[in-house]
């Protein structure tokens, strides 16, 4: 399996581009701000044709490309039904505060071809099969993906901003709540095997056997801890990606 990952635009957001091998066809994670010519140069690197755009949620940092993305290729974006508004309206998504000073520069809209992500699918693109589990808490149609498996390469789970290493995604944006990231946490997260890589890891890759040791938050969930619920930031509200 062939993963080729860079962080793009001003918020430093992680794209992924995945396919079963070079010269083959791929899958595009999350292009956000400023990502189209980063996708351009790994789609030529590795010749690869993308047949799809996959959308972990609706934040302007992880949707600011879709449209020229999808256009470029004639391709869809798949994104849960609950956050599918913010790419045509980012500042519900986010509010005016935070990162409106770049909202001139940015293309925003739908893409021609939108498909609606469902929890506990499968979407089947590219020869490869992703997992869907939705996973509220950082927004209300955050999502998941999951690759089994192949080969050498051990499961991989594309956490968007749900799990990185040692922290979680910020809850104090329109839709977080930070009982609702405990959940998702417990119920995604937490029954995956240790060896399972999560991607993004910010400067470097994770896996659930070390963020179960390490991550307090994970830890948290594990020994049951958390309580209560609800809630626009605690201790997982000072993360600098939306």
């Amino acid at each position: 399996m062939l993963i080729a990952g860079f962080p793009a635009g001003a918020w430093g957001t992680n794209c992924y581009v995945i396919a079963p091998a070079a010269g083959e066809e791929c899958v595009i994670v999350d292009p956000g701000h400023q990502a189209a010519q980063g996708v351009e140069d790994v789609l030529a690197k590795h010749r690869l044709k993308p047949v799809a755009v996959l959308l972990t949620h609706g934040h302007i940092d992880h949707v600011a490309s879709v449209v020229p993305v999808c256009g470029a290729h004639d391709v869809p974006a798949w994104i849960h039904p609950e956050d599918r508004y913010m790419m045509s309206d980012p500042e519900k998504g986010i509010g005016r505060s935070i990162g409106m000073p770049l909202m001139g520069e940015l293309t925003v809209g739908e893409p021609d071809d939108v498909h609606e992500l469902a929890d506990g699918t499968q979407v089947d693109l590219a020869g490869l099969s992703f997992g869907v589990d939705h996973a509220p808490g950082h927004t209300k149609g955050s999502v998941t993906f999951r690759l089994p498996q192949a080969g050498d390469v051990p499961q991989v789970l594309l956490s968007g901003d749900l799990l990185f290493a040692g922290s979680i995604g910020r809850t104090d944006l329109p839709g977080g709540d930070l009982g609702d990231m405990y959940a998702s946490l417990a119920r995604v997260c937490l029954p995956l095997d240790d060896s399972t890589v999560v991607l993004p890891g910010h400067n470097e890759h994770t896996t659930i056997g070390r963020e179960r040791a390490a991550n307090p938050y994970l830890r948290q969930v594990a020994q049951g801890l958390t309580g209560g619920t609800g809630g626009t930031g605690g201790p997982a509200g000072d993360r600098r990606r939306l």
